[in-house]
């Protein structure tokens, strides 16, 4: 399988997925897959990743697989709950932010630690390599599709933040255990909350801001309700792991060429591929704040080592939690920033 993009998909939508398995003949449906995820049909991972995916899958599979798709909770349950409802069988496919669950997943937490990634074909790369090391155990009870990270997180807020102490009291939404950490040692008041929540709590004032990509931003309308954008230069203030993930015992009941289908649209290349579509889709969202006029207020270099040394004690805990899980943190890390060094120095 090869995913690739083209400049009209970037700038239109339209991205291209291959798949070959010679000239065998059409058949009837036989398996009816459902993708169960918490966003709007019309975000950018659904659109530009989700239904790609599916896609591909129906059409390698000459429509004997046909994947049906349930944005926004459709199938029932919370966020938090996806990742069960793959294990369970509840939806056969789902997508899901791993930080939903704090703490079940914990290796994966390795990109998430604050100013560790730069980008996130590099970090989707090193998260799926990762994966198939020493993260397997962790997602035992499901068949991994694909695993990656988004953009550079960004903090959008109704009063400009352009160093740490503007973060003062300021109640901001995390998506993930590390994140609220780093909101926490920043000086903001984190708030946790599934990210459709976001624009209703800001809008009641319930939170002041969010943190999130620039990717996921026009979806929800944040450009619209807040007007202070801060962005970093360099490494990412944050970034959260995601994964695709298929009921275990639906992948096993599929015929053998069925299964080489689900293969064949799975690992490594698939979690590149995700990983980069959200971060070039970064650009138009960024591109919204610009026309309405808000106030984008870039961290540079120079100024970017206070924010670094705030965040620091976070690595420290993280390494003696994952001690004390059994699990050598320093080594993950290493390993992580190996990976992503090995994908810049390749690719």
């Amino acid at each position: 399988m090869t995913y690739r993009r083209t400049l009209l998909g970037l700038m239109g939508g339209a991205l291209v997925g291959a798949a070959s398995f010679g000239a065998a003949p059409a058949f009837a449906q036989d398996v009816t897959l459902r993708l169960h995820h918490f966003l709007s049909a019309q975000a950018n991972v659904p659109m530009h990743i989700l239904d790609v995916w599916a896609d591909n899958v129906e059409a390698a599979s000459d429509g004997r697989i046909k994947v049906d798709r349930f944005p926004s909770m459709q199938l029932g349950g919370t966020p938090g709950e996806l990742y069960d409802q793959a294990a369970s069988g509840t939806a056969d496919v789902i997508w899901t932010v791993v930080g939903l669950t704090p703490g079940r997943f914990p290796s994966t937490e390795v990109f998430e630690l604050p100013f560790m990634v730069s980008d996130a074909r590099a970090a989707s790369y090193a998260y799926w390599k990762m994966y198939e090391e020493a993260m397997q155990e962790e997602f035992s009870d499901v068949k991994m599709i694909g695993t990656w990270v988004h953009g550079p997180g960004v903090i959008h807020s109704a009063d400009p933040v352009e160093q740490p102490s503007d973060l003062a009291g300021m109640k901001l939404r995390g998506p993930s255990r590390l994140t609220v950490q780093l909101l926490e040692s920043l000086g903001a008041t984190p708030v946790g909350m599934p990210i459709a929540q976001s624009p209703e709590a800001i809008s009641k004032g319930v939170i002041d801001g969010a943190v999130m990509p620039w990717e996921v931003a026009p979806s929800l309308r944040i450009p619209e309700l807040v007007e202070n954008h801060t962005e970093f230069d360099g490494n990412m203030l944050y970034t959260v792991t995601f994964v695709l993930a298929m009921n275990q015992a639906r992948y096993d009941g599929l015929p053998d060429d069925l299964k080489a289908v689900i293969d064949d649209n799975s690992g490594l290349e698939f979690s590149v591929f995700a990983g980069g579509t959200q971060q070039d889709y970064d650009a138009p969202g960024r591109e919204m704040a610009e026309e309405l006029g808000n106030n984008i207020i870039t961290i540079g270099a120079d100024a970017v080592a206070d924010w670094v040394d705030l965040s620091a004690p976070i690595y420290e805990r993280w390494v003696a939690d994952m001690s004390e899980r059994g699990k050598d943190g320093q080594a993950m890390i290493d390993r992580a920033r190996e990976l992503m060094a090995e994908y810049a120095t390749t690719n």
